[in-house]
C-alpha cells in the first residue's frame, strides 16, 4: 500500500498587505521526488517531519533531515528532492507581504545560510503550520486566522535566532520604519519624514533599509503604495483620481506614471485586467 500523500491548500486572493499566508500543505514523498529548478515569487518555509532530503540553491547544496528547516526566498532558483532510501515528509507554508522580509531578518535565516539545521522548538513549529492548514479559507476571517497562526510560527524563529544585537538594533530601526508607513502611506510623507520619526540620519536610514530589505526607503514607500492601490482598483469603485490621493498622490498624472512604471500597465488598464470575463 502506498503511504505517500500529499494535503496543500493555495490562497486565492493575497488580501493582507503586510503578511499574507500563499499556500500551505504537507507532504510525504515518493523516493527523489523533486521540485525544480526554479523560482517562486514568494518566501516558502519547510519543516521535515521525517526521512532526509536536498536542499540546492545556487552552488550551495543542503542534505537535511527530520528536524530540519529550510528557506526558500523569492526570485532565487532552487532545487529540492527526497532521498532515494528515506524520502522525506514535510510541511510547508508559503507566504508574502510588506512585514514577511523584516520579520525574516530577525531569524537565524539568511540568503548565505537559508537552512536552520536541528529547529529549536521544531514541533511547536509543525503544530503551528499545520494550524495553519486547518484554518484555510477565502473568508476574510479565513486568512485573518491563516496570518495570526503563520506570525506565531515566525515568533518561534525569531525567539530562537542566535543573531548580533547590533542586527537586531538595525531591524527595529527598520521595523519602526515600516510601521510609520503603513499608518502614513495616503499622506505626502517624504523619506525626511521618515527618517525623523525613526531617529536616524537619512543616510543612516537608507543603508538600514539596503541593509534589512534590500531596497531604498522610497523605493519600499512606493511600492506599498503601489500595492494598496492595486487593492483599491480591484477591489472598489473609486476613481483613479481619488485612489491616487487615497495612497499619497497629489498629482494623479504622475499616479498613473508611477503606476504603469511598477505594474506595466495603466491604473484604468489594470482595473479592467481584474474584471471577471
Amino acid at each position: 500500500m502506498n503511504q505517500n500523500y500529499k494535503n496543500s491548500y493555495k490562497v486565492s486572493e493575497r488580501g493582507l498587505v503586510s503578511l499574507s499566508v500563499y499556500n500551505v500543505g504537507f507532504q510525504k514523498c515518493d523516493p527523489l521526488y523533486q521540485w525544480g529548478p526554479g523560482i517562486r515569487d514568494h518566501y516558502l518555509i519547510h519543516y521535515i517531519i521525517s526521512g532526509s532530503g536536498t536542499y540546492i540553491v545556487g552552488k550551495q547544496q543542503y542534505h537535511l533531515q527530520s528536524g530540519d528547516t529550510f528557506l526558500v526566498y523569492p526570485n532565487t532558483e532552487v532545487t529540492y528532492f527526497a532521498d532515494r532510501e528515506d524520502p522525506w515528509e514535510y510541511c510547508w507554508v508559503g507566504f508574502t507581504g510588506s512585514d514577511a522580509s523584516i520579520i525574516l531578518n530577525a531569524t537565524d535565516f539568511t540568503r548565505e545560510q537559508p537552512v536552520i539545521k536541528d529547529t529549536p522548538e521544531g514541533d511547536a513549529i509543525k503544530r503551528q503550520l499545520l494550524h495553519i492548514y486547518d484554518a484555510r479559507g477565502n473568508e476574510f476571517k479565513h486568512a485573518v486566522e491563516m496570518t495570526g497562526r503563520l506570525y506565531t510560527a515566525l515568533a518561534l524563529f525569531m525567539h530562537n535566532a542566535t543573531k548580533s544585537t547590533e542586527s537586531t538594533s538595525v531591524n527595529q530601526y527598520v521595523q519602526k520604519g515600516i510601521e510609520y508607513i503603513s499608518a502614513n502611506y495616503s499622506y505626502p510623507i517624504t523619506v525626511e519624514d521618515l527618517a525623523s520619526y525613526v531617529g536616524l540620519s537619512r543616510s543612516h536610514l537608507f543603508r538600514s533599509f539596503e541593509t534589512v530589505l534590500g531596497q531604498s526607503p522610497k523605493e519600499y514607500l512606493t511600492e506599498f503604495r503601489m500595492k494598496q492601490a492595486c487593492y483599491l482598483l480591484e477591489h472598489s469603485s473609486l476613481s483613479v483620481t481619488a485612489i491616487a490621493i487615497s495612497v499619497g498622490f497629489d498629482n494623479s498624472l504622475y499616479f498613473s506614471k508611477t503606476f504603469h512604471r511598477a505594474n506595466g500597465l495603466s491604473p484604468r488598464e489594470y482595473r479592467q485586467s481584474k474584471k471577471s470575463p
